[in-house]
């Protein structure tokens, strides 16, 4: 009887890249929940909107703030400690969060204990966003790289779609205490996953010298390449203000002309099924100037504002916003292609934690103005603001000679430092007067499969 035949992976889906994509969605699955569920523990427990507000801030703000030194302590230490030491940070976060809420006394002792926690979430993420992407970019090698990317990044969507979607169906069963415990235990199996990762291939890095340096050094390697830090810049203001319009401007509007809660959640449930249709399509689809493809994707981001600013039908509403999903997709794949091409292996958390800055560091603000902003000059001319800064932004970065002319390198092209894409000298080995801050840049989903509102440069879907 002939036996079985043995599933294979593909060369470029190795041992460590198996075991991150695998932790990233389960980590995705609990996460996607959680955020559901966290809102609904505050609430349930007699909160108000604001300290559901305040609770997103205090996770947002040690995240912002520890982030550059997560980036040097990841270029430094071994990046699988550092992913390890922070799911764990994490998962008695959350556990110790879900508990609470079990326990009937959430916000007994007022907000405290609640904004204490949502912080340690938002500070081990700090620390494991620059890891894991540095500990991604630095797994995949080859030809190959642009697919394995889009692979990871489509078992994330998919994770985000699915648990938020599970997280829905469970707060409602059982309780949103349930699905944060849930959440820890992911992030649990997630650290056991990462504890496996085999590092004895990686390449040795140099001897580190002090924090500051490390900073510093890692401020000019985005410094020295111009089409970084433009994306980054761009990215931070895209960020923001799509940031704006889905967490504010999308479901007023849902709820006064569209029909409530279930047309928002119909656009942003199309929205995730265009971000796993754009993987897909990025597993076969390699353009010779990636950053310049996906830059030209960054256009339709403009759309979903516009779809509300009229507004449109549902369904036209969840057309633009499957395309949207389709075109982050486009731009996140060419921006971790470029960034794996382009940056040496030992910088790559710094530079990492730089574009993360760029992605978040404005969201936050644009978020608090976006009420004022509708009532001093109306919302739909909001909306419509929100519209031409995306297109502005994208046509001024196309202006600049190397977002444009960036190349993909074939086989046995020479490396970051030696000769780079552009035909000189690799920009590694250019340092720079700093101009400017950078963006987990593309749809920044959330860093490699921790989903916090990160993953870089590139409207938050996360990554």
């Amino acid at each position: 009887m002939p036996s079985p035949a043995r599933v294979r992976r593909p060369a470029w889906a190795g041992r460590n890249y198996t075991l991150l994509t695998a932790a990233a969605v389960v980590t995705g699955l609990g996460n996607s929940g959680a955020l559901v569920a966290a809102a609904f523990a505050v609430l349930e427990s007699g909160g108000s909107g604001t300290d559901v507000g305040l609770v997103a801030a205090a996770r947002t703000v040690p995240l912002v703030v520890f982030l550059l030194i997560g980036g040097a302590v990841a270029d430094r230490l071994p990046r699988h400690r550092v992913m390890v030491a922070a799911n764990a940070l994490n998962c008695v976060s959350q556990t110790l969060f879900g508990l609470l809420v079990l326990s009937g006394e959430a916000l007994s002792a007022g907000l405290w204990p609640v904004l204490l926690l949502s912080a340690l979430g938002g500070t081990g993420h700090a620390f494991f966003a620059p890891a894991a992407e540095g500990m991604l970019l630095a797994t995949v090698s080859g030809e190959h790289s642009a697919r394995a990317f889009a692979f990871f990044r489509m078992g994330m969507s998919g994770a985000n779609i699915g648990g938020a979607a599970l997280g829905g169906l469970l707060v409602a069963a059982a309780g949103p205490g349930w699905v944060l415990v849930l959440d820890g235990a992911a992030f649990a199996v997630a650290a056991a996953l990462r504890a496996f990762l085999d590092i004895r291939e990686m390449p040795e890095r140099p001897p580190a010298g002090g924090l500051p340096a490390q900073l510093r050094e890692g401020w000019r390697e985005v410094a020295g390449r111009t089409w970084l830090w433009a994306v980054v810049l761009q990215f931070a203001v895209i960020n923001a203000v799509v940031g704006a319009a889905e967490a504010v401007y999308g479901p007023l509007v849902a709820q006064e002309r569209l029909g409530g809660a279930r047309s928002w959640g119909l656009a942003l449930a199309a929205f995730g099924a265009g971000t796993v249709l754009g993987a897909l399509l990025m597993t076969r689809l390699k353009p010779r100037r990636m950053l310049f493809t996906g830059s030209v994707a960054v256009f339709v981001l403009a759309l979903p504002s516009a779809a509300l600013a009229v507004p449109v039908p549902v369904w036209a509403l969840c057309l633009v916003m499957l395309v949207s999903g389709v075109a982050v997709e486009v731009f996140a794949v060419g921006w971790m292609t470029a960034l794996h091409q382009e940056i040496p292996e030992d910088k790559l958390s710094r530079v990492s934690s730089y574009d993360w800055f760029g992605s978040v560091a404005m969201v936050p603000v644009a978020t608090a103005l976006a009420g004022p902003a509708a009532d001093l000059f109306g919302r739909e001319a909001a909306l419509w603001g929100c519209s031409a800064l995306i297109v502005l932004l994208t046509a001024a970065v196309l202006t600049v000679p190397d977002v444009r002319n960036l190349t993909r390198r074939g086989p046995g092209a020479a490396a970051p430092g030696t000769v780079d894409a552009l035909g000189g000298k690799a920009t590694a080995a250019l340092p720079a007067a700093p101009p400017v801050p950078p963006v987990p840049t593309g749809p920044s989903a959330p860093a490699a499969g921790e989903a916090t509102g990160p993953e870089g440069t590139g409207p938050q879907s996360r990554g």
